[in-house]
């Protein structure tokens, strides 16, 4: 067995990866909260409306495997892919914070709270959040804080409010904290429009004042100040929060590659010969899990599900395409999560050690890879050596569809406009040669007489 390196924090248990089995140990310090949530029939009624996710006993003989002082110890369903906040599109983002208010609302109902606020108990199945945290579930005391109000507004609220009001995407500044936004860093850009929200002066301004305030009278000079809150107010701010959030929305503003699905440089013969091409390579391999890089709104997300995949990630760096990904499939219903990516500086391992939160390539477990329109941004737009870039995708899954449009089509014509052609080595020869190479070229084919090279590739073997 080895430890999630993600689970380190909480001392009432840890997850563990064993045989590609989740297993959750849960150790003295969260016995008795499992336990009364168990009887309760409050983790099973969460787990049938779909809040959170489920969760099985494990065979007790299985304890001796796992560190001393198990006293408990559960196995989940696998989740195709771990995400982290600041790959997520806005519209994920705010589904999440909703989901994670709807459930503490619920869990108070029932007598019971939620020990913390972190976004990254929220994952995804499809586009739909799922709560991943059983031993956050704690039960409730008549008068007690909501402890998880800074890591909520850090972690949800705040990056919302900067993507929503401010117009800027908080990835970047996201990624580089791990933890989120602070309000003492946020409240900088506060104009006094937006202090006149309750909202805001409650859980960005009151919070970055009480942060100061301690840094001002030192942290051991005073006891903390405790301030009881009693339930019926915890859930009015859960509910004005709520509100909030939900009606946050991104400011109307076109992105480069939105609206590229309807607007690209072949016809609908060529899309049609495109779709079928993918069909056919989906439907021979039938993957458990698809990366689509480059996924734009999704039509080919649809294609491989249609064909055979059971489920899709899809990833983009235009956000306006994203935004359109993440609609269309909450309304569908369809398992296809759309994330944000720059393949050139892609999600790293950080946090504790450099491993609490896993690099993409470390939670890359996909059967099958659709690269398609993204080689040409890779080497032109990005100055990647082509060979490099093949080798990237390649090594994403062990089969997959390279698509490779040469330097005469319009959109690499595009990138080329405002720059020299210092690309010899961007031709179809170099292209097979190194996709062959890497692995077997099972098929390939021009879309239309002059159109794109289109190939399916095998590494196994």
């Amino acid at each position: 067995m080895t430890f999630d390196a993600g689970s380190f924090r909480d001392p009432s248990g840890r997850v563990f990866r064993h045989d590609r089995r989740i297993l959750r140990a849960i150790f003295d310090a969260g016995v008795p909260a499992y336990e009364a949530a168990r009887a309760s029939g409050v983790l099973d009624r969460a787990i049938a409306r779909g809040r959170l996710v489920a969760a099985e006993s494990v065979d007790s003989s299985l304890l001796d495997q796992v560190v001393p002082g198990t006293r408990r110890l559960l196995e989940h369903p696998r989740l195709d892919f771990i995400s982290y906040p600041y790959e997520w599109t806005f519209s994920a983002l705010r589904a999440a914070a909703i989901h994670h208010l709807d459930f503490h609302l619920e869990l108070l109902a029932d007598g019971f709270t939620l020990s913390d606020a972190t976004a990254y108990n929220i994952q995804f199945r499809g586009c739909a959040p799922v709560f991943i945290d059983h031993l956050s579930i704690i039960p409730y005391d008549e008068g007690a804080a909501w402890t998880g109000q800074r890591q909520f507004g850090m972690q949800f609220l705040n990056p919302l409010f900067l993507w929503a009001k401010r117009g800027i995407a908080p990835h970047a500044w996201y990624r580089g904290s791990v933890e989120g936004i602070e309000p003492e860093e946020l409240v900088k850009l506060l104009g006094w429009r937006d202090k006149m929200s309750f909202t805001v002066l409650a859980h960005i301004v009151g919070p970055a004042m009480v942060a100061r305030r301690r840094v001002v009278e030192g942290l051991d000079t005073k006891p903390p100040r405790v301030t009881s809150l009693s339930k019926a107010r915890l859930v009015a701010m859960l509910t004005s929060l709520r509100d909030y959030v939900a009606g946050l929305s991104l400011p109307t503003e076109k992105t480069v590659w939105d609206d590229y699905a309807g607007n690209n440089s072949y016809d609908e013969e060529r899309r049609a010969a495109k779709h079928g091409f993918v069909a056919d390579a989906v439907a021979s391999v039938q993957p458990h899990l698809l990366f689509d890089i480059g996924c734009n709104s999704g039509d080919f997300s649809q294609t491989a599900l249609d064909s055979g995949a059971t489920s899709v990630v899809g990833f983009d760096f235009d956000f306006g395409a994203l935004e359109r990904a993440f609609s269309r499939f909450s309304k569908s219903a369809k398992p296809m999560l759309p994330l944000w990516l720059d393949a050139t500086n892609p999600s790293p391992g950080q946090g504790w050690a450099g491993a609490e939160r896993q690099s993409m390539d470390q939670r890359a477990d996909a059967g099958m890879m659709l690269g398609l329109a993204v080689i040409h941004h890779l080497a032109i737009a990005k100055n990647v050596p082509l060979d490099m870039a093949i080798d990237w995708l390649m090594g994403l899954a062990p089969t997959g569809v390279i698509e490779f449009p040469s330097k005469s089509d319009p959109m690499v014509q595009q990138l080329l406009r405002h720059r020299p052609d210092i690309f010899p080595d961007y031709t179809e020869d170099a292209f097979l040669h190194h996709v062959g190479q890497r692995g077997a070229i099972r098929r390939q084919e021009h879309l239309g007489e002059t159109g794109r090279l289109i190939v399916a590739y095998d590494k196994r073997g």
